[in-house]
């Protein structure tokens, strides 16, 4: 699961972005005291930063140059400041990105996915998460979404989904399906299977993925 940190002194904001980045499948934490930030950035060890400039103490282009010492892990600036002097020195001390207050939390979510494809590649077998599309997948606690719609997953109907989304391009035999989940496909009723597909269309349906499961006759399933 990726990790993101807030940095963000006004509670109501960092508390709305929280909430968001949560129900996408994010781990977060706040920020929520500010002389030591590079003490939360290191304990908490984030893939990504959401950095307000505006902070107490110190602001984020000082924040943004002591962590770039240590990292380069993707730092998204958060500000009410508009100016093309601030956004040039954002992204020139270390910035991947740059957002205007007041944002949308849509938009904000598109920045964080786009650049942590880029940063860690979802395609990655070694993530905990996974996408396709619209859809998400946190494989470690079984959930999938669809923009703020969440449906939790059996652990069959996770692996089936997990081997679908690393295998989009393609088509998944039953077989292959069968030795994935249980070892030996001689061992398992096919009606088994069966019943674990359906079970996770109409999961996704009830999120607003309907049909992503296709079944290609006679071959197996891939996604849409």
């Amino acid at each position: 699961m990726y990790k993101i940190l807030i940095i963000e002194d006004d509670p109501t904001i960092s508390s709305i972005i929280e909430e968001k980045l949560e129900k996408w499948g994010y781990k977060t934490s706040r920020v929520q005291v500010f002389h030591d930030i590079l003490g939360d950035y290191t304990s908490f060890e984030p893939h990504l930063i959401l950095m307000d400039i505006n902070l107490p103490y110190y602001d984020g282009f000082y924040w943004c140059g002591k962590i770039r010492q240590l990292s380069n892990v993707p730092i998204i600036f958060i500000s009410s400041r508009d100016t093309d002097g601030d956004k040039i020195r954002a992204i020139s001390q270390g910035g991947d990105d740059y957002i205007e207050k007041p944002f949308s939390m849509d938009l904000l979510i598109a920045k964080v996915q786009a650049i942590l494809r880029r940063a860690y590649s979802y395609s990655d077998q070694t993530l905990n998460i996974l996408q396709h599309k619209e859809m998400l997948l946190d494989i470690e606690h079984l959930k999938v979404f669809c923009g703020e719609e969440a449906a939790a997953l059996t652990r069959n109907e996770g692996k089936i989904l997990t081997m679908l989304i690393r295998n989009h391009d393609k088509i998944v035999s039953r077989t292959r399906l069968m030795k994935a989940l249980w070892d030996d496909e001689s061992f398992v009723d096919d009606n088994t299977l069966t019943v674990n597909i359906n079970r996770l269309r109409r999961k996704l349906q009830a999120i607003g993925l309907e049909g992503y499961v296709k079944t290609i006759k006679g071959e197996g399933y891939r996604l849409i």
